[in-house]
């Protein structure tokens, strides 16, 4: 069987992540599964666009370890720089790793192995915080892991079929953007101080609505270490974090249905999110540290989210159907043999 190849796609926006850059680039060369090429697709910050082709240089072509320095050719935002990478690929198969993240050196060999499956359109891996403090806050919940982008308590373990893979860990075969465009433009970080998100959910609900037989994976193989600043690890940004994660959920709803939309969150604050608040209290009555702070930190999380999506929903129905983003369409790439 031919092998997988892969384009794998880290967008940027901010000098100050010089290093995380480097290092995130670094462990995408030291795979051992090769990819065909990075590309690094600034957003609308010329200063850091020059600075990386000076490191990097211009094209150098496919191959092991090379390295491409692309302009975000869309607005500004997360969502038109990954669509600005997916046009210019030569890969396969797509991977999105963080600009602030470090993959393990079987990432991308793990992934591979899923895309033996003609059906498997989308593939995710597991996110581990790695935080500026050097460890977990005591009050900080494994169950809200997701507002640092990581995986959290309650999602799958192994190899599992999902809704929708996160954004930072993952990767998509062409054809699927074939199928469905690409990332939704409106929605998910801009560059703007609200850390907004889920447009990969919204991806993923499209992929399937266009090809109904696509499987898509978490495999926690694939694993990757996302840096945690220590502004992160603070309960305003918590907080801020879960009422953005609730508009966001808002502008997803409004396009796919309710049904679709929170089919996942509904389990997530069923059945999860209590048995976390009373582990919580639990840990609080034998005096086990940051107990009653965990229990806290998760009705206050649920109350954020909550109050967001109420808040997004009216803002959505206020703007009308579809305002809100429109999915960017991808040209196809240049196609390589080996196409899995």
């Amino acid at each position: 069987m031919p092998r997988t190849e892969f384009s794998v796609v880290i967008c940027v926006y901010t000098e100050d992540r010089w290093p995380d850059i480097l290092a995130a680039v670094e462990s995408v060369r030291g795979q051992s599964l090769p990819a065909l090429e990075t590309l690094l697709v600034v957003d609308h910050n010329p200063a850091l666009l020059a600075r990386l082709r000076a490191a990097y240089g211009t094209d150098p072509g496919p191959g092991p370890g090379s390295v491409r320095v692309l302009a975000n050719a869309g607005p500004r935002g997360l969502s038109a720089g990954r669509n600005t990478g997916i046009a210019a690929a030569r890969g396969a198969v797509l991977a999105f790793l963080d600009d602030d993240a470090v993959a393990e050196a079987d990432w991308l060999r793990h992934m591979a192995s899923d895309y033996t499956d003609a059906r498997v359109m989308a593939v995710g891996g597991r996110t581990v915080p790695a935080w500026g403090s050097g460890r977990r806050p005591a009050w900080f919940p494994e169950e809200f892991d997701w507002v640092v982008g990581c995986a959290y308590k309650g999602m799958p373990r192994g190899r599992a079929p999902v809704r929708n893979v996160l954004g930072g860990n993952a990767s998509f075969r062409r054809s699927a953007f074939d199928a469905a465009g690409g990332f939704a433009v409106g929605i998910g970080r801009d560059g703007d101080r609200r850390p907004l998100g889920c447009e990969e959910t919204e991806l993923c609900i499209r992929l399937k609505r266009a090809v109904p037989e696509a499987l898509l994976l978490l495999d926690d193989r694939a694993v990757i270490h996302h840096k945690v600043p220590l502004a992160r690890e603070r309960f305003g940004y918590f907080r801020r974090r879960a009422y953005a994660e609730g508009l966001s959920k808002a502008r997803v709803t409004r396009q796919v249905g309710m049904g679709k939309g929170l089919e996942s969150e509904r389990r997530y604050t069923t059945r999860v999110l209590p048995a976390a608040v009373a582990r919580g209290l639990r840990d609080a009555l034998l005096g086990r540290r940051g107990g009653a702070g965990r229990a806290g930190a998760v009705v206050a999380g649920v109350a954020g989210a909550t109050a967001g999506y109420l808040v997004g929903a009216v803002r959505s129905r206020a703007a009308g159907p579809d305002s809100w983003a429109v999915a960017a369409p991808v040209p196809a790439g240049p196609r390589q043999e080996g196409r899995p």
